[in-house]
C-alpha cells in the first residue's frame, strides 16, 4: 500500500508561519489552497540536514527524516529508520513531493534512487569543492568541475554525486555551496574562535590576515532550497552563497565582537613553513563563487552579523556537539619563538 497521505489544507484565514527555532527565522505566507506536502530529507540529525529538516516542519510541511536513529531526532518529523546504505523496500511505497539529498557520493545517489518509489522534486546539496583550485574565478556553474588539490576525495565524490543525480532523476536540482555557518556547526570553524574569544585568547592569524572567505547561512540555504520547489526553475545547477567575501581578520574580529571581546591577533609569518591547517580552521585556499544566478531568485541574504550572533547562542549552549579540534592545544604546545 503505497502512503500517500490525503492533502491537508490551511485555514482560510492567510496567516504567518513564523519560528524560531535553532536560530533560524523561517517566515512566509501560507494562503489558502496551499496543501502540505511531504518533503523527504535524508539524515536530518545534524547541522545543515537538521536545518532543513527544522525549516520545513516549521513551514508547516510533513517531513520525513532517513537516517539510523542514533542521535535525538526534529520535534515533529517522521522517521524513517534505516541504513541508507541498506534500504530494501522501506521507502518504496512512499510519495514524497521532494526529496532533499545531503549525499557524498555517487553511491549514495544510486542506492537511494534505487530505493525510492513516487516522488517528485530531487535536491542535491553538493559543494564548491566540485570546481578545481586552477579555474577561471570568480567560478560560474558551468565552470567545468574537477579535482580540487584542497578538497581532494570530497570534491571528487560530490562530482560523482551529481553526475549520477544528473543521470538518474533529470530535472534534479544542484547546489553548491560555499563554507556554510550557522546554528547546529558542529565543524569546529566560527565555534574555535568563538572558544578563543570567550577564553580571551590572543588570536594566532595567517600571514598578514587578507586571505579572503565565502559564507552562506545555513538558513540561506533552506530558504533557497524553499523557493526553487516552489518555483521550478528551468536552471537546474546553483551556486548558492554570499555576494561578498569577507577577509580572515574581518571574520574573526566579527566574532569576537560579537562574543563582547576586542580581537588581539598573533600573526603567523608563511615563511615559518607552520602548517595553516595545523592552528587554523580553514586550508591556505582562497575562492569565490559567481551567484548571480542565485540572485535572480533570492538575493535577501541574511547580514554575516545576525547569523554568527544566531551561531554563537547555540555555541554557548552546545559546546559539546562540536567536533572540537586541537588548534589551541597546538598553538600552546609551540614556544613564542617558533612563531615569531
Amino acid at each position: 500500500m503505497r502512503h500517500r497521505l490525503a492533502p491537508v489544507f490551511f485555514e482560510r484565514k492567510r496567516r504567518m508561519s513564523v519560528s524560531w527555532k535553532a536560530g533560524i527565522i523561517v517566515s512566509g505566507t501560507v494562503q489558502e489552497g496551499n496543501c502540505v506536502k511531504n518533503i523527504l530529507v535524508t539524515g536530518g540529525t545534524v547541522f545543515v540536514s537538521r536545518q532543513i529538516a527544522e525549516y520545513f516542519l516549521a513551514k508547516g510541511q510533513n517531513v520525513f527524516v532517513l537516517n539510523r536513529n542514533s542521535r535525538e531526532q526534529p520535534a515533529g518529523a517522521q522517521l524513517i529508520e534505516a541504513d541508507r546504505h541498506h534500504l530494501g523496500e522501506i521507502l518504496r511505497s512512499y510519495h514524497f513531493d521532494a526529496v532533499i539529498d545531503t549525499a557524498y557520493t555517487g553511491e549514495d545517489v544510486s542506492l537511494l534512487m534505487d530505493a525510492l518509489g513516487d516522488f517528485g522534486s530531487y535536491v542535491l546539496i553538493s559543494s564548491s569543492a566540485v570546481y578545481p583550485e586552477s579555474g577561471t574565478q570568480p567560478f560560474k556553474e558551468e565552470e567545468p568541475v574537477g579535482v580540487n588539490r584542497y578538497w581532494g576525495r570530497y570534491g571528487t565524490d560530490k562530482i560523482e554525486a551529481e553526475r549520477t543525480a544528473r543521470q538518474r532523476k533529470p530535472g534534479a536540482y544542484i547546489l553548491r555551496p560555499p563554507y556554510l555557518y550557522g546554528p547546529m556547526n558542529d565543524i569546529y570553524r566560527e565555534a574555535f574562535v568563538f572558544e578563543c574569544a570567550l577564553k580571551n585568547r590572543a588570536f594566532y592569524l595567517p600571514g598578514d590576515g587578507k586571505m579572503r572567505l565565502q559564507f552562506l547561512y545555513v538558513g540561506d540555504l533552506c530558504r533557497f532550497i524553499d523557493r526553487i520547489l516552489e518555483q521550478k526553475p528551468d536552471r537546474h545547477t546553483f551556486n548558492v552563497g554570499n555576494p561578498d567575501t569577507v577577509s580572515v581578520r574581518e571574520w574573526v574580529e566579527l566574532c569576537y565582537e560579537i562574543a563582547g571581546r576586542q580581537a588581539r591577533f598573533v600573526n603567523v609569518p608563511k615563511k615559518k613553513k607552520i602548517a595553516q591547517r595545523d592552528y587554523f580552521c580553514f586550508s591556505e585556499y582562497e575562492y569565490v563563487l559567481d551567484v548571480s544566478w542565485q540572485n535572480r531568485w533570492m538575493a535577501d541574504l541574511r547580514p554575516m552579523r545576525d547569523g554568527l550572533r544566531e551561531s554563537l547562542y547555540w555555541y554557548e549552549q552546545h559546546a559539546d556537539q562540536v567536533e572540537r579540534r586541537p588548534y589551541i592545544e597546538y598553538i600552546e604546545t609551540k614556544n613564542k619563538c617558533q612563531w615569531d
